[in-house]
């Protein structure tokens, strides 16, 4: 398994895409099925998004939870929906664990938008791939290396608190967060790292 791989080495790779269902929720009466669906599985992939800011002093607040299965990945426009009792009790239980990159941030980020949630349940991958030999934190990166497919970033900087969401909007976002389903999966069948990896220290640029 490579430990790094360049941007140049991405840009010669096949593009990754999500080829199952995706359903935007952006109404109360879809929480319901969308949660009720995503309950079923033990592991579902995560990513949030959030409008991109320009000004020095201006913070970001999430507009989109992304929830993967295998098969379908539920796009929860909480900028229009704020974040539901169905939607927070997911969030929060702890045998249902949501896989994502850099999760720790995103739990921040979700705690300002909604100081009443609290988030359990969280694996982030940023602190598992290191154990595995993997130095490059960014999800491109990982999944690059790992699957030899190169994801898109071209709709990461567009504004996710647009009216609607376009298809390319959409696609990116279920895309992550399955990518990061896809990852631990991955892991998971990896022979087990010894304990000690867990805590090695980065290798620093000399």
């Amino acid at each position: 398994m490579l430990s790094s791989i360049t941007k140049e080495e991405i840009g010669k790779l096949a593009k990754a895409t999500f080829t199952g269902e995706i359903v935007v929720v952006d109404s109360l009466p879809q929480v319901e099925s969308a949660v009720a669906a995503l309950e079923q599985c033990a592991i579902i992939g995560m990513d949030t998004e959030s409008k991109p800011v320009f000004k020095k002093y201006e913070r970001q607040s999430v507009a989109l939870i992304q929830l993967s299965s295998e098969s379908c990945c539920y796009l929860f426009r909480i900028n229009k929906i704020g974040i539901p009792p169905r939607l927070q009790g997911l969030l929060e239980r702890e045998d249902i664990l949501k896989v994502g990159l850099d999760l720790c941030g995103d739990r921040r980020q979700l705690r300002r938008f909604s100081p009443e949630l609290h988030p359990q349940g969280f694996v982030d991958l940023q602190r598992l791939t290191p154990a595995y030999g993997i130095h490059d934190l960014g999800l491109q990166k990982i999944y690059a290396i790992l699957f030899a497919e190169k994801i898109s970033k071209r709709a990461q900087l567009s504004n996710w608190e647009a009216a609607t969401l376009t298809p390319a909007q959409q696609s990116y976002a279920a895309l992550d967060a399955y990518a990061c389903l896809r990852i631990y999966h991955r892991l998971e069948s990896e022979p087990m790292p010894l304990l000690h990896h867990f805590g090695l220290c980065p290798e620093q640029p000399s």
